[in-house]
């Protein structure tokens, strides 16, 4: 069965969460960084932002995904692919759970799994994935498919999910063996096929890569994405809710956290929240209207628009109720130092995060088990009622 925490009543410590996204959130942000555009895209920028963000304390860092640009749109920016820059920080950090936003409509679960896997590899156990559905045309045309929307994909995410959790369980913890005098690396005994044909995927595994750090990566999945039985089933360790406004985030989390109860289960939940703030003598309500005289912000999600304190005292309250918060900086150099020098050091002090350490994987973060493989548990003749996530 899934492991998640027990979700009663307000909590004490939660998890700051990043998203490092080019220049930053805002589509305009490249035209005010203090790195050129160019920059964005080198390693040493990436290293950079990585660094602060753990430096700063956060908890963990999210890749989006870039997708394709849409066509005459100036402030399109480029990007490069998430997993591609979680695997480069992985060696860089040492504390910072690193989450890449991972398509399901458009990318194969074979693919996913094992990339996924490499990346709690070389990341020491802190790696997650932000389940991602694409419904863009261009992005179905980029990979030769019809467009996929509503039921059918939510139903093609839960399914790749579920057979990327499988295959992360086709390899026992103990089948590399290594044995020299017989000449065998491995325990093929130890190796299951995972034989799944739920008509949008037919896979047979093994997987290619052997079981990762963290036994089963946590999966992030934006609220409303998955349907509730999936939830139930646990295909999502965290779900990220958002809001029309930073002042409904928490009702908005009260009743996502009411609808889960029906169903039996409790993923954490971790609120979704835009960050434009005062800084440099400039209001955050100046810095936006600039920005947005380039290219409105078109955001699904909740905006604080405000000081620091104010974003202080939102986050006290929020925290109460989620397990996370992850922020979008509207410009990443310039919005991360005011949260450096000014938020996350007082929320410290008023003991609303939870601490940090390198030695933690994603799972000990949320609080999560290390699960054991469901193949094992078949191979040596245990009822297994349902799968360990």
């Amino acid at each position: 069965m899934s492991s998640h925490p027990a979700q009663d009543g307000p909590r004490e410590h939660g998890l700051l969460l990043l998203e490092l996204d080019g220049a930053g959130s805002h589509p305009a942000a490249w035209r005010v960084s203090r790195s050129a555009p160019a920059a964005v895209l080198g390693p040493e920028h990436l290293r950079g932002a990585v660094l602060a963000a753990e430096s700063a304390g956060f908890h963990a860092a999210t890749f989006s995904d870039p997708g394709l640009p849409a066509p005459g749109r100036p402030d399109a920016a480029a990007r490069l692919n998430a997993l591609q820059r979680a695997a480069f920080a992985g060696p860089v950090t040492r504390s910072l759970a690193l989450i890449p936003e991972v398509d399901t409509a458009y990318t194969e679960p074979f693919h996913i799994s094992t990339q996924l896997a490499s990346l709690d590899y070389v990341s020491g156990g802190r790696a997650g994935w932000l389940v991602a559905a694409s419904s863009s045309a261009a992005d179905a045309a980029a990979v030769g498919r019809d467009t996929v929307r509503g039921d059918r994909l939510s139903r093609e995410a839960a399914d790749s999910i579920e057979v990327s959790r499988r295959l992360w369980d086709s390899w026992e913890d103990d089948a590399v063996i290594r044995d020299v005098p017989t000449g065998r690396y491995l325990d093929v005994d130890k190796l299951h096929y995972i034989d799944v044909d739920n008509g949008n995927y037919s896979v047979k595994g093994p997987s290619i890569i052997p079981r990762p750090p963290q036994g089963q990566l946590p999966v992030l999945a934006p609220a409303g994405l998955l349907t509730a039985e999936a939830i139930a089933a646990g295909a999502a360790d965290a779900l990220l809710v958002s809001a029309p406004t930073p002042g409904l985030l928490a009702a908005e989390l009260a009743a996502t956290r009411a609808g889960l109860a029906a169903g039996g289960k409790g993923p954490a939940l971790i609120a979704e929240l835009d960050v434009v703030l005062d800084s440099r003598g400039q209001t955050a309500a100046e810095r936006l209207a600039a920005l947005n005289g380039h290219t409105p912000w078109q955001s699904p999600r909740a905006q604080f628009i405000g000081s620091a304190a104010g974003l202080t005292d939102l986050l006290t309250e929020v925290l109460a109720w989620a397990e996370g918060v992850r922020l979008h900086p509207a410009v990443l150099d310039t919005d991360l130092e005011e949260l450096t020098r000014l938020v996350l050091p007082e929320l410290r002090r008023r003991g609303v995060l939870a601490p940090t350490s390198p030695d933690a994987t994603f799972r000990d973060r949320l609080g999560l088990t290390r699960p054991a493989s469901r193949y094992a548990a078949i191979a040596s003749g245990t009822t297994v009622t349902g799968a360990e996530n």
